[in-house]
């Protein structure tokens, strides 16, 4: 399988303030290295403060790297310009309905992307937020609500419908379930599974539920301070844990998880 995405070394330290007993240092990320293929899900997991969060940002674009590589099908992915980096990572945040604009519709939401980094026309850009309308189960009727006019999942769907209307290589999705109940987080995840079925997108899943990760991962990497402490298959992270900290976090999660 092609490789898609491949971190190298990547690295992000933070300045100690200079006050006096000051609680405001932050652990240092990696370094960290992995892989993604084409058409895989990698999920990463770990307690709060592992560094999962910063390590998906610095991959999305939002944080710069203090050191280390990043790159996609090749390429480096500090040499892309701003509008290929669209066109191959998108991300969709921690709380969908926080990040859509209050002010905007969903239309206007949704041609923004194709507005600011292709040349579509006018129709074009129409057919494209059709297709990637009927892809997440939306009507088109939607294009004129506001976000506040939509159900929690409806937001979901607008969320995901925004990051796959460029057709992404890749699609990071940072603790997008943790404020739907457990019926619509399955709902969301086979969604992504169904999409990435036809449209052969990878993603890069951040999550706590163990189960949820188990249902749609290829491979798992497992943080710990800053540090990948385990990578690999989801099927020996969960049956053949190797390290102590996998073993511990399984069995915070998973009552009935034997060692």
């Amino acid at each position: 399988m092609q490789t898609l995405l491949n971190v190298s070394n990547l690295c992000k330290n933070y300045k100690r303030s200079a006050r006096f007993l000051s609680s405001g240092f932050r652990q240092p990320l990696g370094p960290i290295s992995f892989a993604l293929s084409q058409g895989e899900t990698l999920s990463i997991v770990g307690e709060s403060g592992s560094g999962k969060s910063t390590l998906v940002q610095i991959i999305a674009g939002l944080i710069e790297p203090s050191s280390g590589d990043i790159y996609i099908k090749g390429q480096p992915l500090s040499n892309l310009s701003q509008q290929q980096r669209c066109k191959s990572i998108r991300m969709i945040f921690q709380d969908p309905g926080n990040s859509l604009n209050p002010k905007v519709t969903i239309g206007r939401i949704l041609a923004a992307p194709l507005e600011l980094n292709t040349d579509f026309s006018a129709d074009k850009i129409k057919q494209q937020i059709q297709e990637t309308l009927d892809l997440v189960g939306l009507l088109p009727d939607y294009l004129s609500f506001y976000p506040n006019m939509l159900s929690s999942m409806q937001q979901h769907k607008v969320a995901l419908a925004r990051a796959l209307i460029l057709n992404p290589d890749i699609v990071i999705a940072d603790e997008i379930l943790a404020t739907l109940d457990i019926s619509l987080r399955f709902k969301i995840v086979n969604l992504l599974l169904d999409i990435q079925e036809k449209k052969g997108t990878s993603y890069i899943f951040v999550a706590h539920n163990m189960n949820l990760v188990r249902h749609m991962s290829d491979h798992v990497i497992v943080m710990h301070n800053g540090l990948i402490v385990e990578n690999n298959s989801t099927e020996e992270i969960f049956n053949a844990p190797q390290a102590s900290y996998t073993k511990n976090l399984l069995q915070s999660h998973q009552p009935d998880y034997r060692k």
